[in-house]
């Protein structure tokens, strides 16, 4: 299915020009080798340009087209027409050596293979390259001395005559179709992908740009060890891929991959997307919608009102089709090899609702100085971490399992809301708007509570005893903050995991100490102190309705103890509110 839907996705991308046809691919070019028509040197051409890198100015070496480059893990394999120094020109930087001059004569012997029937200039030119030049005296010729340290910085180097690139030459274009289509092995099968007899692949191309995996490129289908082969089948014979099919859906991966803005890293992970029709206007949609910045809130709000509504989606007045089919792969590095922890497809307007409900249950109250309204995954799982700690990085398989959840709709992973809670207790009631959207979320979906909706904010009229307890902490901090100005640690510091998870052993305790707090309070603000005993009369008469007991309860569950937060973190939100009233 991955395969398939990275095939199709290719052939829409080489209808648009984006990508190479078959037998060709792109390669970063740094220099051009100019050949006179007797294969002499002309002359050394950079084709580095200058681009901003930040604050910076740097030389890119552009991407070209060219043809398809071999797979070079050990040993010597020679590329057609697109080399780097030591291939094309069999030198170094220390000189020539004897396993350079191996290099220089592979891609000698390909070339004159492939060119010898040439008949035009720029095969012939080519051809007397090869059969002239001599490494060993490279370093006298004056042309190659001037750009001897940029040609052994190991780019890739291509020839051209009279303007014209090697690469581009109609008859050279030919020979290299002819070249491979000579090409066979005696391995043909039926391919996995296609469902066709042809040849098939036994070495798949490597895909670049997975961080933690091998920069020269990591397999998505290989077998390295016979304990992984069957029925005598070696390397990747036993999981049969045409070739085509092997270099569509490796050219495929390796083009969205290569395009930043329409990827991002997850935990562990790469997350690649991409519509099927190859429009990079759903692209563009789904990262806004992933990644959400303070310039592009106004864009979603207008977004989720259209969908909840039943009204077209327009991105930039390019109306996007709700229908248009729509992928998101997950893919985690494992040395050479790329593991994936999630394929999933459906239809683009399914994903945008799917996001819009999982947006719509992390709704939350917020202070004054957040200016995010919708927290993108990457920032949430953030909060499951210690932002103080070197490695922010939350736990690999929970990342993969939290996006597959909210593009699904599913319950969200347990882990996601035991960590939060966790690393609230280990800051001693810490509660972010982030974190306490998330206890919103994961108790709407996870635990069915169907009251959420009303939990933005403050909820008043809410007689759980949990969230009613949770705004007992919050109003008893308040008092010994307003007994004890300027105060450096609280009751939260020392009493909050405790009354949080077994209230009944420490609230005792609190209401003795307020006690001694409204006394203090008295002496400088009467009125002060008739506020705060009037809220708590009207917190612990909730409890005692609630429960239809007297005392507090021994211990609170999970759920509970999320619940308790949440009242902490809306009553605390509440007193702000009114601060920033007055």
């Amino acid at each position: 299915m991955i395969l398939q839907a990275l095939e199709e996705y290719y052939e829409n991308l080489l209808q648009q020009g984006k990508v190479a046809k078959a037998g060709w691919c792109q390669a970063k070019v740094s220099h051009v080798i100019e050949l006179n028509e007797d294969g002499t040197i002309k002359g050394i051409v950079s084709l580095k340009q200058e681009e901003e890198r930040g604050k910076k100015k740097v030389l890119i070496a552009p991407m070209l087209f060219v043809p398809e480059m071999v797979i070079r893990s050990s040993g010597i394999s020679a590329n057609f027409l697109c080399d780097n120094a030591k291939y094309l020109l069999g030198i170094d930087e220390d000189g020539t050596k004897s396993r350079i001059m191996d290099c220089f004569l592979a891609a000698k012997d390909k070339h004159l293979s492939i060119l010898g029937k040439g008949k035009g200039a720029m095969a012939k030119a080519i051809c007397a390259y090869f059969r002239n030049w001599n490494p060993k005296t490279a370093k006298e010729n004056p042309i190659l001395r001037e750009y001897w340290e940029e040609l052994n910085e190991g780019g890739n180097i291509i020839f051209g005559m009279r303007a014209l690139e090697a690469q581009e030459d109609d008859e050279i274009k030919a020979l290299w179709e002819e070249a491979r289509n000579a090409e066979s092995n005696d391995q043909q099968g039926i391919c996995l992908v296609t469902g066709q007899r042809t040849d098939i692949s036994r070495i798949h191309k490597g895909i670049k740009g997975v961080p933690g995996a091998q920069s020269s490129g990591a397999a998505l289908v290989s077998f390295n060890a016979p304990a992984f082969e069957s029925y005598g089948k070696e390397q990747s014979y036993n999981a049969p891929v045409g070739k085509y099919a092997e270099f569509a859906y490796t050219t495929a991966l390796n083009y969205l991959l290569n395009q930043r803005e329409y990827c991002f890293p997850l935990g562990d992970s790469m997350i690649v997307f991409w519509a099927e029709s190859g429009k990079e206007e759903y692209q563009k949609t789904f990262m806004s919608w992933m990644n959400p910045q303070v310039d592009n809130q106004e864009e979603m709000k207008k977004l989720f009102g259209n969908l909840q509504r039943g009204l077209r989606v327009d991105l930039e007045d390019i109306k996007l089709n709700l229908e248009q089919k729509f992928y998101i792969l997950c893919l985690a590095p494992n040395a050479a090899r790329l593991s994936v922890r999630f394929f999933y497809q459906n239809s683009f307007g399914n994903i945008l609702e799917n996001l819009s409900k999982h947006y719509q249950r992390m709704e939350i109250i917020k202070p004054a100085w957040v200016e995010l309204d919708y927290l993108g995954i990457q920032k949430m799982l953030f909060e499951t971490v210690n932002q103080k700690s070197k490695d922010k990085t939350p736990i690999p398989s929970m990342a993969a399992m939290v996006l597959n959840a909210v593009l699904q709709n599913n319950r969200y992973p347990a882990t996601l809301y035991t960590d939060t809670l966790i690393r609230i207790r280990s800051e001693q009631g810490n509660i972010t708007c982030g974190r306490a959207a998330i206890i919103k979320a994961v108790l709407m979906k996870n635990y069915n509570w169907k009251e959420g909706e009303k939990f933005m904010g403050l909820n008043e009229d809410c007689k759980e005893t949990a969230y009613v307890l949770g705004r007992l902490f919050a109003v008893l901090e308040f008092i010994q903050r307003e007994a004890n100005p300027g105060i450096n640690a609280t009751i939260r510091d020392r009493y909050f995991n405790s009354a949080c998870a077994t209230p009944a052993s420490v609230f005792p305790i609190l209401i003795k100490l307020k006690n001694s707090h409204m006394k203090k309070i008295e002496r400088e603000s009467a009125g002060t102190k008739v506020y705060y005993e009037k809220l708590l009369t009207e917190l612990i008469g909730k409890i005692e309705l609630s429960e239809k007991m007297q005392g507090f309860p021994s211990r609170f569950s999970l759920e509970e103890q999320g619940k308790f937060m949440l009242g902490y973190y809306h009553q605390v939100q509440k007193r702000y509110e009114k601060k920033e009233e007055k």
